[in-house]
C-alpha cells in the first residue's frame, strides 16, 4: 500500500477475540492502528505479536468515557459478548453498548471518520423468521437476562441510524452470527470454545436438549475479511447487513465433529434445553453477497481443525487468562452450567 493510502484506524475492544484479528488485518494492509480496550474482557495475550509494530499503538480506555483522538475509521467492537460477561455486569453491558455507541459517534462527528458498529444476531432475539434477513424486526424480551445485551445493541443501530440521517454521518452496520477461531477466551461459556476446553481434557461433551437444534459457524478470518469489505463500501450502503455462516449444524453433530478432531475419549451427555434458547439460528447473507460480493470460505471441519490447533497450545497457561478477569466474572465462569447455544 502506498503512504498516501495508508489511514489512521481506531478498533475499540481491539483486545478482545474479533478485535485482535481485526488488528491484525489492518496492520497487514498497511493502515496505523490505534487498539483501545478497557481488559475487561480482551486480553494482552491476544495482540502481545503486535505491540511492537511500529504502525500499531495501544490504549486501555474505556468507551464509556469520551475519547479524543484523531483518525480516519472507526471500528466499534467494544462490548463483552459472552453471556458469562455481559450478564456478570449487565448495567455496565449497557452502558458500554450505548453510551459507548455515543462517545463513538461523537468522535466520528467531529472528525469525519467512517464509522462501522459490531451489532449482534442477538438483534433478532428468538427469532420467529428462518432463515433472518435484516428487514426482520425480531421477536426479543426487553426485560430478561439477556436484554442487557440484545437491547444495548438494538439501540446502538438505532443511534447509528440516526446519527447518519441527522449528521450525515458515514455509517456501517455488521450483524454478527456465531464466529469462532483462535483468540476465543477458552471460559466464555460459548459452544465452540465449551466442547473444545472439554475434548481436550476428556470430560464429558455436555449437549442441553437433544442435540437437534440448529446454529451456524463463521471463522473469524471470513469474517474480519467482511468487515473490511463492508466498511469499503459506497456511502449510500449501511447496512444492517447479515455477517455468518449461511451453513446449519446440530449441536451434536458440532460435538461429535470436535471430539474427532481431538481424538478425544470424551463421552457426550444430555441435559433438559435452558430456557429461552433458540431453536435454530441461520443468517440469510443474500445482501451480503451482492453488496460486499463476500460469501464465507472457510468450511467446520478447517476452521475447528485451527481453533483446536490454538487451544491446544494454549491450555498450559489457562491460568494466567483467568487471573486476568474481574474476580466475579472468574468466579461465574467455574459456576457455568450451560454453555451459551445462541454463541
Amino acid at each position: 500500500m502506498r503512504e498516501a493510502d495508508s489511514k489512521r484506524i481506531l478498533v475499540t475492544g481491539g483486545a478482545g477475540f474479533l478485535g485482535s484479528h481485526l488488528c491484525e488485518y489492518l496492520l497487514a494492509q498497511g493502515h496505523d492502528v490505534l487498539c483501545v480496550d478497557n481488559f475487561y474482557t480482551g486480553s494482552k495475550r491476544n495482540i502481545a505479536h503486535l505491540l511492537a509494530h511500529p504502525r500499531f499503538e495501544l490504549l486501555r480506555h474505556d468507551v464509556t468515557f469520551p475519547l479524543y483522538v484523531e483518525v480516519d475509521e472507526i471500528y466499534n467492537l467494544a462490548c463483552p459478548a459472552s453471556p458469562v460477561h455481559y450478564q456478570n455486569d449487565p448495567v455496565q453491558t449497557t452502558k458500554t453498548s450505548v453510551h459507548g455507541a455515543i462517545n463513538m459517534l461523537g468522535l466520528a462527528k467531529r472528525v469525519r471518520a467512517k464509522i462501522l458498529q459490531a451489532s449482534t444476531s442477538e438483534v433478532y432475539g428468538d427469532p420467529q423468521m428462518h432463515p433472518q434477513t435484516e428487514d426482520y424486526w425480531g421477536h426479543v424480551n426487553p426485560i430478561g437476562l439477556r436484554s442487557c445485551y440484545d437491547e444495548g445493541k438494538r439501540c446502538a443501530e438505532t443511534l447509528f441510524m440516526d446519527y447518519r440521517r441527522q449528521h450525515r454521518l458515514q455509517v456501517k452496520i455488521a450483524r454478527i452470527f456465531n464466529t469462532y477461531g483462535p483468540h476465543m477466551h477458552p471460559n466464555d461459556g460459548r459452544v465452540v470454545s465449551n466442547f473444545i476446553m472439554q475434548a481436550l481434557a476428556d470430560e464429558p461433551l455436555t449437549i442441553y436438549g437433544d442435540g437437534s437444534q440448529t446454529r451456524s459457524f463463521c471463522y473469524v478470518d471470513d469474517m474480519i475479511a467482511a468487515f473490511d469489505k463492508l466498511m469499503q463500501t459506497p456511502d449510500g450502503f449501511c447496512g444492517p447487513v447479515n455477517l455468518g455462516n449461511p451453513v446449519e449444524h446440530t449441536m451434536l453433530e458440532l460435538a461429535e465433529r470436535i471430539v474427532a478432531l481431538c481424538g478425544s475419549r470424551s463421552p457426550i451427555v444430555f441435559k433438559p434445553l435452558p430456557s429461552d434458547d433458540p431453536v435454530r439460528r441461520r443468517p440469510d447473507i443474500g445482501l451480503a453477497r451482492s453488496m460486499l460480493a463476500w460469501e464465507p470460505k472457510v468450511a467446520l471441519t478447517e476452521g475447528l481443525s485451527r481453533t483446536i490447533a490454538w487451544f491446544r497450545q494454549l491450555r498450559p497457561g489457562l491460568i494466567d487468562d483467568e487471573l486476568l478477569m474481574p474476580a466475579g466474572v472468574a468466579a461465574q465462569e467455574r459456576t457455568l452450567h450451560a454453555p451459551d447455544m445462541s454463541k
